[in-house]
């Protein structure tokens, strides 16, 4: 969690270029085709379901949904879109693994090489940083809807690991991959209400940057994250309160 996960809720307040609807549709219209070849129904496609959420909080046309499940299935003719994750080291020495959805994984492989090369990292070999994560299932329930101490005694009768109040407006439930939509599930079922679900990768240890660090480290890491290729980036960065109050402003 740590840095990234901050960056992130800083650059939503911030209305940063991802935020820009149509990229946020590509990306959503890509993870609904890929979790639609294990099954075009969401109720019996946990992943798609998820996807498919995520797209209708995004106000995604019901059409453009439905158009991606079909893909997905193979009812519609499509280029095929494939998961590569890569993984390598950026400035500093900081892990960095990228999920992406490519319809051209040389394009994608040739441009996270530049990224990296331009910033003096390195793309490395399949589980070069992976064994630095620990994959985990995450479910996000906005601060405003429910105290703390009532998520907490909820999501654990629920089979969660635990709860982050590391974010400001967020509470982050932590689940074991497998449990992830049970637990959200069941959250729901008791009236509170789950904002995003999705599988996370937490650095097992992480690297604390300065604010000269930061600024160095997260250009870098937004020119990852603006590839348009890439669904997600984890990297093992530790920034703290007060160097991320002043990046946000």
């Amino acid at each position: 969690m740590s840095g990234h996960s901050k960056w992130s809720t800083i650059k939503r307040k911030k209305g940063a270029k991802d935020a820009a609807r149509g990229k946020i549709f590509t990306r959503l219209i890509r993870e609904i085709t890929i979790s639609a070849r294990t099954g075009g129904d969401p109720e019996s496609n946990p992943r798609l379901r998820t996807a498919v959420s995520a797209a209708k909080s995004a106000n995604m046309p019901n059409d453009n949904i439905n158009r991606a499940i079909k893909k997905g299935t193979g009812e519609i003719a499509g280029a095929t879109i494939e998961e590569v994750v890569y993984e390598g080291y950026g400035p500093l020495g900081v892990a960095v693994l990228a999920e992406t959805a490519t319809d051209n994984r040389n394009r994608t492989t040739s441009e996270l090489r530049h990224i990296f090369s331009k910033h003096g990292g390195n793309l490395g070999a399949v589980g070069s940083v992976a064994w630095m994560f620990d994959q985990k299932g995450v479910v996000v329930v906005e601060r405003d809807r429910v105290d703390e101490e009532t998520l907490l005694e909820a999501a654990l009768e629920a089979g969660a690991e635990d709860v982050s109040s590391e974010l400001d407006d967020r509470y982050q439930v932590i689940t074991a991959p497998g449990d992830l939509h049970l637990v959200a599930a069941e959250l729901e079922k008791i009236g509170i209400p789950v904002a995003e679900t999705g599988l996370d990768r937490l650095p097992k240890n992480a690297k604390s940057l300065n604010e000269e660090e930061a600024n160095k480290f997260l250009k870098f890491y937004e020119m990852i994250e603006d590839q348009d290729d890439v669904q997600r980036v984890f990297a093992n960065f530790e920034i703290s309160d007060e160097v991320m109050e002043k990046l946000g402003n």
